[in-house]
């Protein structure tokens, strides 16, 4: 049982880096935009079209949580 659990955990900090990973790759592919360029948001089911400055703004903050959710697994462990 406890084995199953670790097994889990490891599960969830796999998925929560590959998600770190990702939002690392969006900003980085957003900050090569010209500032002129717009970038599409998906919030939701829906495609919101945004300056390329919050949309890295909003790439970090998703970055922040995501590196806080996977900070407070590493301490419960």
């Amino acid at each position: 049982m406890a084995a199953a659990a670790a097994k889990e955990v490891d599960m969830k900090k796999m998925e929560l880096m590959k998600e770190v990973r990702a939002h690392q790759v969006a900003i980085g592919e957003l900050n090569n935009l010209p500032p002129s360029r717009a970038a599409y948001q998906k919030t939701c089911n829906i495609f919101f079209r945004k300056d390329t400055k919050s949309a890295v703004a909003s790439q970090q903050k998703q970055l922040d949580i995501t590196k806080a959710k996977l900070q407070k697994l590493d301490q419960a462990s």
